[in-house]
């Protein structure tokens, strides 16, 4: 089989035909979330059919995992593209994502319709008083990592309060949560930068010994100073870096608009777990647009947990809520096309990134504040809550997820039966 050439090395050329079928089928069964898509693509690429080497996959995993967005998403786009290229990224994004976009969409017009069966209304209303529980439990899987990525002494001090920070902001400033992820980051590089230099001192080896190119090679006393080389050009801002600025503009706009910088956030500006899209979400889609109720909201976070693909579709059903159809498909496309754009544009340079200190310092940074924006949208999304059994069911959620630490698609199920007996019965009509 004839070869491509991608990021410099001689690939397998698979059809496009066939990485719609394994991506696709990928979107299919991919219920549970990143964790379920990681091990299909690696079953699949690596175990399966010996596309990609281990060690590639293995760093295809954590140069995603430094990209703001849906790291299972870009994960799949870019397995695709190591594959064909451009044409194999779009493919199989697209496959991937489609499935569970359309069952959304499905689910979202039966859940948000205008009189909907009580049996419906009860399901949703179960589901959603288990979504602070899954809240919860997104927030505690990611603390041991951080924790141990944070380091010890000062660091730790710094991870505490970056975890306050974010989980002050999930609560108190809503869509604005992605300025405080952002100021955490850019506060540890500067912290790390600072001891880095402390560390380096004075000494003529001090930058040598920490990696930096344009630092002076030692020379003896009394030798003239060779000439310093040209600092390269200072490279464009991103930008990554701009989007905050035109948050006025198009939240101004309402309407579409408004509807694109939510999407927006979701895609380009949310950094860790998927659930960190909830907070970003919440406010503006149920407080500043009223395109949903709370409880709306609730089935909205319900509906992503239990449709196969990345968790950030459940940005579609708010998009539905806001204009149908259409609202649903714009969303989606906002979401995740700047997925596709960071793939497509820098896999060549994922190695660089990975190994770049600032990107590493920078998640440092925002881990515990993305870390305590969902542990703190927990609480708003308890509040929601309406009816006194919705708590019952919160409190057999978290016993389910916390204490035996079990599977999240079980848990909103049989939350949602126990909703739909809740109608049924006439114990609670929704």
């Amino acid at each position: 089989m004839a070869g491509d050439v991608v990021a410099g090395e001689t690939v397998e050329r698979v059809p496009l035909a066939v990485i719609a079928r394994e991506w696709g089928r990928i979107g299919v069964l991919g219920f549970g979330g990143p964790p379920a898509h990681v091990l299909l693509l690696r079953r699949l690429c690596v175990e399966r059919r010996g596309w990609i080497a281990a060690s590639e996959f293995e760093d295809g995993v954590a140069a995603t995992n430094l990209l703001p967005g849906p790291a299972s998403t870009q994960l799949a786009v870019l397995t695709a593209w190591r594959l064909r290229g451009t044409a194999g990224a779009l493919v199989g994004g697209a496959a991937f994502i489609l499935p569970g976009l359309a069952l959304i969409l499905l689910l979202s017009g039966l859940f948000l319709a205008g009189d909907p069966p009580h049996w419906v209304l009860g399901a949703a209303a179960g589901a959603g008083g288990a979504v602070a529980a899954v809240a919860a439990q997104a927030a505690a899987t990611l603390v041991p990592a951080s924790l141990a990525r944070s380091g010890p002494g000062p660091a730790r001090v710094r991870w505490t309060a970056y975890l306050l920070l974010g989980a002050a902001a999930a609560i108190r400033t809503g869509p604005w949560l992605v300025l405080v992820l952002l100021a955490t980051g850019a506060a540890e590089i500067a912290f790390r930068r600072r001891g880095r230099a402390d560390r380096g001192g004075t000494s003529p080896t001090g930058d040598a010994a920490l990696g930096r190119p344009d630092a002076d090679p030692p020379r003896a006393p009394g030798a003239p100073r060779p000439p310093r080389p040209a600092r390269p050009a200072r490279p464009r801002r991103s930008p990554r870096a701009a989007l905050p600025l035109l948050a006025p503009g198009l939240a101004a706009a309402g309407g579409p608009g408004a509807l694109a910088w939510v999407a927006l956030k979701v895609g380009a500006l949310s950094y860790g777990g998927g659930f960190v899209i909830v907070p970003l979400m919440q406010q503006d889609a149920v407080e500043r647009y009223h395109w949903m109720t709370d409880g709306q909201f609730l089935n909205a976070v319900a509906l992503g947990q239990l449709t196969p693909g990345p968790v950030v579709q459940t940005v579609s059903v708010v998009g539905y809520a806001a204009a149908g159809v259409p609202g649903g498909l714009l969303a989606a496309a906002v979401a995740f096309a700047p997925s596709f754009l960071f793939v497509l544009s820098g896999a060549a340079h994922f190695d660089r990134l990975r190994a770049d200190t600032a990107a590493q310092d920078f998640l440092t940074g925002a881990g515990p504040a993305v870390i305590g924006a969902i542990a703190g949208s927990a609480l708003p999304l308890a509040l929601a809550l309406g009816r006194p059994w919705q708590y019952a069911v919160l409190v057999l959620a978290a016993l389910w997820l916390l204490v035996l630490r079990r599977g999240v698609v079980p848990c909103l199920l049989g939350a949602a039966g126990l909703g739909v007996l809740a109608a049924v019965t006439g114990v609670a009509l929704p």
